[in-house]
């Protein structure tokens, strides 16, 4: 009995201290910590827990125990929040959807603003309790009624918003004024509410490292891929035709490649760019299964002009040290041809999920705050 009762023990350790040894090990291998970050020491601190936790996961899927977006959720578990006697909070639900409202307590003479924020995570991670913090903090900054939009019950689909979040009023929120905040989720909404008379006007989308469309770190081509497959339900037995364009047609591919062209880049980033050459040879089998790829919900830069030119004016906030940086600016340039106003932002020491760390004490980082200012800032200019 005490033999099984000290297996018992030791082998999970055993383990688990294992994943994390080789977690380290892969950090350093096969990460590169660029020398114009600051607090190197405090991202390989970081960085080094979260490789972990995404190997424990993948396991875990593997032996069939779990999904690995639901234990990186249950991870997510733990975090606390801390309240803010100066905001009144509500956890509330459309349909499936877990969403937090933010309003400041102190009475206002006018209808606030409305802010609806969707965080960042590829649609597997992040959750309402991680991003506390930051639409705290810009609930009381700006001044306005906040609604944080969480992750459905399904993690392993496009997410869908409901009808009923656009289906009548937040308290004491003026609706012509909304502005939205959150990458990919944001450029996708607000395209999919050009042409509906019916809903409240969007003033304005506020776009940080978006995807639109190598190596940095905190977000690695590999894991940005693995986000993908699980989010757009892709089977990894098409992970290299997937990667080498080969399930894009010829006349698709044709049609749309200028968008990706090296000329919409401004200069001093075309060095790092690289431009997307002829996919390799047309597999069809590859394309009927994933043809939901080059659906326009996932290819925002090719939808088409009349809708694009009646976007609302836009905020673009991007990070040289992100692997989606060119996606910002080529949907920048989209924007601009077709004669939407927008605003640039770029972050020279930014990384990928900076925000993340926001309000996080001796975990944050200047690039985060640096980002939240400029975002706070551009909506107070509205």
């Amino acid at each position: 009995d005490r033999i099984m009762l000290v297996l018992c023990l030791v082998l999970p350790s055993t383990f688990f201290v294992g994943v994390f040894v080789w977690s380290v090990f892969q950090h350093f291998l096969t990460t590169d910590v660029p020398s114009t970050l600051q607090h190197p020491s405090s991202f390989r601190f970081l960085h080094c827990p979260c490789l972990c936790a995404f190997t424990l996961g993948s396991i875990f899927e593997r032996l069939g125990i779990c999904s690995m977006p639901r234990f990186i959720q249950l991870l997510q578990g733990f975090v606390r929040t801390k309240k803010d006697a100066r905001l009144a909070t509500a956890d509330l639900y459309f349909g499936t959807i877990p969403v937090r409202l933010f309003q400041p307590k102190a009475e206002s003479s006018s209808p606030r603003q409305g802010i609806i924020f969707f965080h960042g995570g590829g649609g597997l991670m992040g959750s309402l309790d991680l991003y506390h913090d930051l639409c705290s903090f810009l609930a009381l900054e700006t001044d306005s009624v906040l609604l944080s939009v969480g992750l459905p019950e399904c993690l392993h689909s496009f997410p869908e918003v409901p009808g009923s979040l656009w289906g009548g009023p937040l308290p004491g929120c003026d609706l012509w004024r909304q502005h939205w905040g959150g990458g990919a989720y944001v450029a996708c909404v607000s395209q999919a509410l050009v042409g509906r008379p019916d809903l409240p006007r969007i003033w304005a989308q506020v776009l940080i490292y978006p995807v639109v469309q190598q190596k940095r770190p905190f977000l690695s081509q590999k894991f940005m891929m693995i986000c993908v497959f699980k989010y757009l339900v892709i089977n990894v037995h098409w992970w290299d035709a997937i990667l080498e364009g080969a399930f894009v047609p010829p006349d698709f591919w044709r049609k749309y490649k200028h968008f990706l062209s090296s000329d919409n880049i401004p200069k001093r980033f075309r060095k790092t760019y690289h431009q997307p050459v002829f996919p390799a040879p047309f597999n069809e089998a590859a394309y009927l299964e994933n043809k939901h790829l080059l659906d326009v919900e996932n290819n925002l830069l090719i939808r088409d002009d009349e809708t694009i030119t009646q976007l609302p004016e836009a905020f673009l906030v991007s990070c040289e040290h992100d692997i989606l940086h060119d996606d910002a600016l080529l949907y920048r340039k989209r924007l601009k041809d077709q004669g939407v106003p927008v605003m640039w932002y770029h972050v020279e020491d930014g990384f990928h999920g900076s925000l993340l760390f926001f309000g996080k004490k001796y975990f944050s980082f200047p690039c985060s705050l640096e980002i939240v200012n400029a975002v706070t800032n551009y909506i107070k200019s509205i």
